[in-house]
This record gives structure tokens, C-alpha cells and sequence, in this order.
């Protein structure tokens, strides 16, 4: 990890906009376009002005998420969003202001670099366990003639999870790893075989084996760290009939109070993000104790298991396959767990 510091400068200009004040500029979506990549493209942040995105687009999106290929679509105007003609005698330097910035090569080149949003979560240490993985691929599928695994995308919105949770100040643990996938922005992950578990342990075969030596860990360092607050989020892509599409829904102990606040505070995000962006859509996700499931019933930290959706469902396919709903879904989890954090 490395450690530096950006610097920020912002002028002051006279300008006389090419476009009205009030038009905002538009594009025309293109074929594999998604909300954050479309964004991106126009050098807009969309870490930042996702739902601004949707509020002004909302009639013209599929699922009040997806854009449509051909259509064209409003970008949220954002600082010197005109073309200005500057008088660079008057340009003049207000301020200069520090972000801090941190990187993590497991994240991959691109998307190494944390950029600091706020100390929301400081103090607060997190255990963020993907399923499977190593020789475990978990749920399988077919899409467009490849096979997919469930433990490439669980650990790729596992690490999109961490990057959101470290940039708003918590301490992040991620506890199964694989050093040379980082973040991926294909629909098709290619699967291998090279997880390791926290710090560079070799996940065993024998699928009980792998569980305990999953709990070990996270207990250890639960003990290590004894007196902070301390919370464990697991993450699976589930595997049920072919036909059941199901929405993300959250476990908890049947004992941990702690517990079941971590999955009602992230439950009740989603219910409100759906509600904002699928108004004609029930959610149905639940949260619920599963004391039965073996991370559940025998980790220390409070936790919540998350089911993001079936692997083996064409429609589930589509909100787990697209790199902008795994980011999505990454930032609403990280939305619930700052709400957590701060009523506790």
C-alpha cells in the first residue's frame, strides 16, 4: 500500500457559456454502454453523480437502471460543465486543497487508487469474507457459451465493497484474496484457481476444512483487535433453480442484536434505493437469522451473509454480469453499513 497526497486547484473564472444555463448536455448510448461507464466516457465522476443520473433520465431507463442502445441521454451538469472563454489575465488561484489518497495494488492498476470521501467510518474494522474460491468455484453457470462461477463475482463486488468502505475511513480486512484479478469491469470473469485466504494461506479442499479455516481467521483477528467495533459481511451469489429469480437478502445470528441492526440497516437501504429507482417494482429481499449456516453460527464479530442474487437465472444474470450493478450494488451495501455505523 502506498500513501500520498493529491493536490486540488481551484480557479476562479469570468466565462460566457457556450450552451444556456440551463441546458445540460446530451450523448447517445452506445452498444454495452451501462450508467458508470457512459459517465466515465464524458469525464463525469460516477461515484458521485450516479442518482443525479437517474433522477433526470428515470423515463428513460429499462428497470430505472439500464440505458437503452441509440437512445440519447441528459449528463448531470457538474463544476465548468460549459466550455468557458477564459480571460486568463483574471484566472486566478483560490485555494488549494489536500485529499488524501491511498493505493492498494489488490484492487488492480486501475482502480488502486483510494481517493478519501470522508472519516464516516472511522474506527469502525471490517472482515469482508466472498464465498468460495481456490479449489471451490461454487454455483456454476453458462452464459454466452462460457462458464461462469459464482466466487469470481462475489469476490469482484467484495472488492468494490472495500474500496467504498476504506474511502469513507474504515479499516478493511479482506480475508479470501486474489492478487492478480483486482477489479474487473468485463461481464465474463474468467475463472481460475488461485485465491488464498488472509494473509497468503492456501484454501484447503474439503469444503468444511475451508469454512473452519475461514472462521479461525476472522476470530483471531476479531481477538487481535479486541475493544473496536468490529463487524463481518459475507458475500455469495446464490444457486437455485434456474427459474427463481430472487432479490438480495441479508442472514444474521438469531442471538446477535448487533448482528440483525447490520442486515436491517443495509435491508432497509435497498428497500429505499429500489423504491427511488424501481417505483413499479416490489422489493422483495428479507432479512433473516440463519444460525444454521456454518460462518454464521461460528464467527465472533457481528455479521451479515448476503445473497446478491442466482447465478443460474437469466434475469439475476443481468444485475450480477454488468460491472455498473456490481458497483451499484457494492456502493448501496457500503450505504447500509455507514447507516449502521452511525445509529449504533
Amino acid at each position: 500500500m502506498r500513501k500520498f497526497i493529491l493536490f486540488i486547484f481551484v480557479f476562479s473564472f469570468q466565462f460566457f457559456p457556450v450552451h444556456g444555463q440551463d441546458t445540460l448536455a446530451t450523448v447517445t448510448a452506445e452498444k454495452g454502454d451501462g450508467i458508470y461507464s457512459l459517465l466515465r466516457k464524458h469525464g463525469v465522476n460516477p461515484y458521485e453523480y450516479y442518482h443525479e443520473f437517474v433522477d433526470i433520465n428515470l423515463d428513460n431507463l429499462r428497470d430505472s437502471v439500464h440505458l437503452y442502445e441509440g437512445r440519447t441521454y441528459a449528463i448531470p451538469k457538474v463544476p465548468l460543465d460549459t466550455i468557458p472563454v477564459v480571460d486568463s489575465i483574471q484566472r486566478q488561484a483560490k485555494e488549494v486543497k489536500e485529499v488524501e489518497a491511498k493505493t492498494y495494488d489488490i484492487f488492480g492498476e486501475k482502480h488502486k487508487t483510494v481517493l478519501s470521501k470522508s472519516e464516516r467510518l472511522k474506527g469502525a474494522i471490517y472482515y469482508l469474507v466472498s464465498g468460495h474460491g481456490g479449489p471451490d468455484p461454487g454455483a456454476m453457470a453458462v452464459y454466452a457459451g462460457k462458464s461462469i462461477s459464482e466466487d469470481e463475482y462475489a469476490y469482484d463486488i467484495t472488492l468494490r465493497l472495500a474500496k467504498e468502505l476504506l474511502a469513507h475511513g474504515a479499516s478493511v480486512y479482506i480475508i479470501i484474496r486474489d492478487e492478480n484479478d483486482g477489479i474487473r469491469e468485463e461481464r465474463i470473469l474468467e475463472m481460475d484457481r488461485d485465491e488464498v485466504a488472509y494473509p497468503d494461506k492456501v484454501i484447503p479442499l474439503n469444503q468444511r476444512d475451508r469454512l473452519q479455516q475461514r472462521v479461525d481467521i476472522v476470530n483471531g483477528l476479531y481477538k487481535q483487535n479486541k475493544g473496536a467495533y468490529q463487524r463481518l459481511i459475507v458475500t455469495h451469489v446464490d444457486s437455485r433453480s434456474v427459474g427463481q429469480n430472487i432479490d438480495v437478502f441479508f442472514y444474521h445470528h438469531e442471538k446477535s442484536q448487533n448482528g440483525k441492526r447490520l442486515a436491517e440497516s443495509i435491508h432497509k437501504t435497498f428497500e429505499a434505493k429500489y423504491k427511488q429507482y424501481q417505483p413499479n417494482r416490489t422489493y422483495s429481499g428479507t432479512f433473516e437469522d440463519r444460525t444454521s449456516l456454518f460462518l454464521v453460527k461460528k464467527t465472533h464479530p457481528a455479521m451479515t451473509f448476503i445473497e446478491i442474487g442466482n447465478i443460474r437465472n437469466e434475469k439475476d444474470q443481468r444485475r450480477i454480469l454488468d460491472p455498473d450493478n456490481r458497483q451499484a450494488l457494492a456502493k448501496w451495501i457500503s450505504e447500509g453499513v455507514i447507516l449502521d455505523f452511525e445509529e449504533r
